[in-house]
Parts: C-alpha cells; sequence; structure tokens
C-alpha cells in the first residue's frame, strides 16, 4: 500500500475492534490514569489552572480530569503535536513505518533523550486495545484519525479518547486545529497557538517571496491504482493552499465527501493546472510510466514542464504525507523551490529534487 495514501486504506482497517477483556487491564475512571510519568520534562506550572478541560468531537465529548502523564497517539500523525509541545508518548501508532518510535527526522530532537516510544501496528481488526492498555495511558489522542464509534468506545473504558473532530472528514482535520486541540487536551493551549502562529508565519513568508503563487492552480495527486487526487480537506491539498494555490475549481464535486478519490481519464482535467505536485513511488520508472500515458502527457501541465515530483518512501515525501506542525517547516523549504521551477513560466526550468 502506498504511504502517500494509506490514511484511505487504514479507516478500513479501523472497521473493527475485538473487544478483549478491557476491563480486566484495570481501566477505572476514564479521567484518570497511572501517575508514572512519559513526558519529558513536564511543565506543570504551564498546565496549572487548565484542567479539567472538555474537548467536542465527532462522538460527544471527552473531559480529561487532570494533566496527561501517559500519552498514547491512535492519530497517525498526533506524536507531533504532542512532541512539540513538550511531552514525549508512551506508545504511538504506525504509519509511514522506517522511524524509531514513528518519530521522523523533523522530530528526533524533540525526545530529548527520552526513550522513544512503544510502536502500536496495524493488524486489521483495529487500534491494539490489549497492548494500548498495557501501556495504562491516561489519554489517548485519535485527532488524525478514521476511528469508528465501537472503537472510540473500546478505548474509552480505560482512559479518556479524544476522536477526530466532526468538522471534518475522517483523517481531514487541519494541521492547526490538530496541534491545538492536543494542545488544550496537554494543559497547553497558548503553547500550542504560538506554535501554528509560527509556522504560519514561514507559509506566509513563502508566499510573500513568491508572488507567483497567488491565483495560481496547483493539484496534489499520487499514481495510485489508476490516478488518486487529493481534496481540500487532505493535508497535503492544504500545503498548497497555505502557500497561495488554488485547488480545481471542482474537486471536491469530483472526489466526493472525502479527502481524495481515484478519477478517471475524462477527469484528467484536473490535473491540468498551473502546477501538479505528484507523490510517486519512485523518480524514475514511476515518472515514465505516467509520461506514457497518452492523455496525460498531453497536457498543458506535462508540455510546459510544469510537474513536481516528490518521492513517497523518503523522508521528504512522509514529511508532505504527515503535514503536521512539525513536519511542515521540513517540508516548505523543500517544496517552495521545486513549484518556484514549475510556475516561473519557463518551459526550459529544470524541477529539480531537493539536496537532501
Amino acid at each position: 500500500m502506498p504511504r502517500a495514501i494509506r490514511a484511505s486504506r487504514l479507516s478500513g482497517l479501523l472497521a473493527s475492534v475485538v473487544l478483549l477483556a478491557v476491563a480486566a487491564v484495570g481501566c477505572g475512571d476514564s479521567g484518570s490514569g497511572s501517575s508514572s510519568s512519559g513526558a519529558k520534562g513536564s511543565d506543570s506550572s504551564s498546565a496549572a489552572g487548565a484542567f479539567p478541560v472538555t474537548l467536542g468531537h465527532k462522538y460527544g465529548s471527552t473531559t480529561i480530569e487532570s494533566e496527561p502523564k501517559r500519552i498514547v497517539t491512535v492519530g497517525l500523525t498526533d506524536q507531533d503535536a504532542v512532541l512539540a509541545l513538550g511531552k514525549v508518548p508512551v506508545g504511538t501508532t504506525e504509519w509511514l513505518g522506517g522511524y524509531q518510535g514513528a518519530i521522523g527526522p523533523w522530530a528526533e530532537d524533540k525526545l530529548g533523550g527520552a526513550a522513544a516510544p512503544t510502536v502500536l501496528t496495524g493488524t486489521g481488526t483495529g487500534p491494539q486495545v490489549e497492548k494500548i492498555a498495557a501501556l495504562k495511558p491516561d489519554l489517548i489522542l485519535a485527532v488524525y484519525s478514521g476511528l469508528t464509534k465501537a472503537q472510540y468506545e473500546s478505548l474509552s473504558k480505560f482512559a479518556p479518547v479524544v476522536a477526530q473532530p466532526k468538522a471534518y472528514n475522517d483523517y481531514g482535520v487541519p494541521w492547526q486545529q490538530q496541534t491545538e486541540e492536543i494542545g488544550k487536551a496537554l494543559g497547553k493551549g497558548t503553547e500550542a497557538k504560538t506554535l501554528v502562529s509560527g509556522v504560519e508565519d514561514k507559509f506566509a513568508a513563502a508566499r510573500k517571496a513568491n508572488p507567483a503563487f497567488a491565483g495560481a492552480t496547483a493539484v496534489m495527486a499520487t499514481p495510485y491504482e489508476g490516478t488518486f487526487v487529493y481534496g481540500s480537506q487532505d493535508t497535503r491539498s492544504r500545503i498548497l493552499s497555505g502557500l497561495g494555490f488554488t485547488l480545481p475549481k471542482d474537486l471536491d464535486k469530483v472526489i466526493g465527501d472525502t479527502f481524495g478519490a481515484n478519477i478517471s481519464k475524462e477527469r484528467f482535467d484536473l490535473l491540468d493546472q498551473d502546477v501538479a505536485v505528484w507523490i510517486v513511488p519512485d523518480l524514475t520508472t514511476a515518472v515514465t510510466k505516467l509520461h506514457s500515458d497518452k492523455i496525460y502527457s498531453d497536457l498543458n501541465v506535462v508540455k510546459q514542464g510544469r510537474e513536481v515530483f516528490i518521492q513517497e518512501t523518503g523522508d521528504y515525501g512522509n514529511a508532505v504525507s504527515l503535514s503536521t506542525v512539525l513536519s511542515l517547516p521540513y517540508v516548505i523549504d523543500r517544496l517552495v523551490p521545486q513549484l518556484t521551477a514549475a510556475v516561473d513560466g519557463k518551459t526550459g526550468t529544470e524541477v529539480e529534487q531537493p539536496a537532501s
């Protein structure tokens, strides 16, 4: 399964939970938890007065009675916001693979010498309930997720669970809200807003330095089971919007009420934008295969050299797929020069790959 769209399939994998003797794991009240710490230098003073806090989500609301010490992230990218806010989860959920503790290089320094989290892997039956319970969490975060109601209720038996927001599609929460919701859950709402502002400032600086982005159209796609295009509620498309680009007008109408979908060749007009950003398995054969399609290769975006290619399995591609408060600065530094070359109006300009 391509890492760039694995969330679309994980929503299926999260379709059922085996209800395993959860109560026997020693759950108690959902607002309490083990007092042993999985956090790095927890700043309790910053959380003073922040609890109890109640957060709304897709399945109602969850109250967190006191500052959490043992945090498990079921949301596929939630660990980055936790780390950015000065805490280290005791458990994370595998998505991209290849990183100890599911912590990418853009976030490693946030461990601060603490042990890497235990990584939970998908089994096809949903979150690993017994393994999560064994970590004795006092907070479970599933903000960037496709958690089902049954899974939410199961996990809530032994710790408070913050599920995905009701206002967005599954896996559709913006990185800003993800960070701020997790900040509230950790008693660090002010710090979360500051982090968000810092990354938004980086987006703003990129827009100011590249006025050609404003009004230009762009689309994000991947060659998965044909041609998969990301919608406006996907974190990857939001990178383009954040840089000032406009997404195709009919994009969400075509893909429906989801973060992305496969399109037919009859709708390849969605790809013919001022720039097309492709997340591909590799930068050689995958690109050659794309260009061998006569319908696609006849589009102006191809003939005028306005494509950007990102290898999905490298650090850069992984950072794009995560699109978190920690990975986005890493992405902006690499993607902006590629986009600048793609929209400079010169067909001979090569869109180069980042040096690292």
